[in-house]
């Protein structure tokens, strides 16, 4: 695993809007934007966890998009928790991509 998105990893669950602070958007900015695409399935996994409460100023749907490029996405096991928002998101996303889930 690429050590920027471990080092989501180990930020995570991504912060709310309301309790972020600057230097932890800053390091979650860095580390998101050094990140080359595609990424691989277990970077993928590594990433859905980090979802919170709401989309981090932009970051949670970045992330979307950046978990959508793994080569066997959509990964099953990362689509069960749909109590959180954007794991629906991703869901609803690769059933109208055309996947069955």
């Amino acid at each position: 695993m690429r050590k920027e998105v471990a080092l989501i990893a180990k930020l995570g669950p991504l912060p709310s809007e309301s309790t972020a602070s600057v230097e932890l958007l800053k390091q979650l900015d860095a580390a998101y934007r050094a990140i080359e695409r595609p990424i691989t399935d277990e970077e993928a996994i590594a990433l859905v966890e980090v979802f919170g409460e709401d989309g981090c100023f932009g970051l949670a749907s970045s992330l979307v998009h950046l978990i959508e490029t793994a080569p066997s996405w959509p990964l099953l096991s990362c689509l069960t928790n749909v109590a959180n928002p954007w794991i629906v998101e991703l869901r609803e996303r690769a059933i109208r991509a055309g996947y069955t889930l």
